[in-house]
């Protein structure tokens, strides 16, 4: 069972430390990927999106529509960047299209 500490800390500060000493930021990465892709793409994107996942620094982005793959294959870039600045780290390097 972890100590407890008796010194005041801000309930951010404590969360970061929390989040940082038991080693739930990948999940918590993850989580905001998923959020960051729904909300950047919107209705029409995700209507056809059926999984987004974040291994490592490699987004895999699942989608019903061919047509869709294709369109958004050319954008990769623009797509990374703009999930990068939404999430406000360099989390991203490459998606990968399925």
């Amino acid at each position: 069972m972890a100590k407890r500490k008796n010194d005041h800390q801000q309930l951010g500060e404590a969360l970061q430390s929390f989040i940082k000493e038991n080693r739930l930021q990948k999940g918590i990465d993850k989580v905001a990927v998923r959020d960051a892709w729904a909300n950047l793409m919107g209705n029409g994107v995700n209507n056809y999106t059926t999984s987004v996942e974040l291994q490592s620094n490699t987004l895999f982005v699942s989608l019903s529509s061919s047509v869709l793959r294709e369109e958004l294959s050319h954008g990769k870039s623009k797509i990374i960047q703009m999930l990068n600045e939404q999430l406000g780290k360099d989390l991203i390097k490459k998606i990968v299209l399925r």
